[in-house]
């Protein structure tokens, strides 16, 4: 049985559940906003023993072969404030017993997910496998800024949130190019890190989407638009134009390695394709966004994540039996 864990509202993961109906094959759905709902058992303490019944269905995790970690939604617990806020820590305390005893079922564990989510540390990486990396300073030092940004066209982006929650209408971060810096921008500079890098030239953006040993790649023909020729996810265009792509076999190698490094088995990388031809690696995204691609441009990304779910590709490798 494969375990998909996620949100109400998530429509990619509606795509993997097609799928398996398509195949007839066993899973569960486990909605964690539903999760208080749900009556636990853990015989002797040992959360492999560990069971669910309610909204999801009737599992054991002895049963689960394969385990998708997909934007697991936050639940919340009724009565006072101090109350809940226990009841939802003590669920949490076994969602992460869950999470462990999965360990090895995953197509990415939720535990190399946040690890990978380092975005220093993605670019570290892509390095090592030989990928090119735009020049790139991480700092909340004003001084450090405003050099950097003497030395030629720069770009800005956050290190790790790119949503502001203001508490009514929340407002996106995008990859923004930037000016030169004014003694008046100091304080703001210094109120968190960020990430600067040397603005690339682009002919477009490539979304490469890595399944194991699986490569699908997109290129998005960003520079059609003005507004889209920064980040293409900004304005978010209809008519943002989607292609196939083949990558350089040693560009897809490197995606990989730079997945298998990262300690994941499925990771969304977003590429720069310079006007010259050469990829320049940007960032990876370990539980990123993949259903767009597939309705744009038909790749059977989710067959592929059906079939590392469920291990066909591992018997199809050995000559086994699917």
């Amino acid at each position: 049985m494969i375990l998909l864990v996620t949100n109400k509202r998530d429509v990619t993961t509606d795509f993997v559940v097609l799928e398996m109906r398509r195949r007839r094959l066993p899973f569960i759905r486990l909605n964690t906003e539903d999760l208080p709902q749900h009556e636990m058992v853990m015989l002797d303490g040992d959360p492999a023993a560990l069971s669910l019944s309610g909204p999801c269905g009737c599992f054991s995790l002895s049963d689960v072969t394969g385990a998708y970690y997909r934007r697991p939604g936050n639940f919340e617990a009724e009565g006072p404030d101090a109350i809940a806020a226990y009841v939802v820590a003590e669920w949490s305390a076994i969602l992460r017993s869950l999470w462990n005893a999965l360990e090895g079922r995953w197509l990415n564990s939720p535990f190399s997910i946040l690890r990978a989510e380092d975005k220093p540390r993605q670019l570290a990486a892509a390095g090592r496998v030989g990928l090119l990396i735009p020049c790139t300073l991480v700092t909340n030092s004003f001084d450090a800024a405003r050099a950097f940004l003497a030395d030629g066209p720069t770009v800005a982006k956050p290190l790790r949130h790119a949503l502001i929650d203001d508490g009514d209408v929340g407002s996106v971060v995008f990859t923004s190019r930037v000016g030169q810096l004014e003694s008046r921008d100091a304080d703001a500079v210094r109120r968190a890190p960020m990430i600067l890098q040397r603005e690339i030239p682009k002919r477009a953006d490539i979304r490469v989407v890595v399944i194991d040993d699986q490569v699908f790649a997109t290129r998005i023909l960003s520079q059609a638009h003005d507004d889209t020729q920064v980040d293409w996810r900004r304005g978010v265009r209809l008519d943002l134009a989607h292609e196939t792509v083949e990558l350089p076999a040693e560009i897809c190698c490197a995606c990989i390695a730079v997945t298998q490094y990262l300690g994941l088995r499925f990771a969304a990388i977003d590429l720069i394709e310079d006007v010259e031809g050469c990829f320049w690696f940007l960032e990876a995204n370990p539980n990123g966004q993949w259903a767009w691609i597939e309705q744009r441009t038909g790749a059977p990304v989710t067959a592929a994540i059906v079939d590392a779910l469920s291990g066909n590709r591992e018997m199809l490798a050995s000559g086994r039996p699917v």
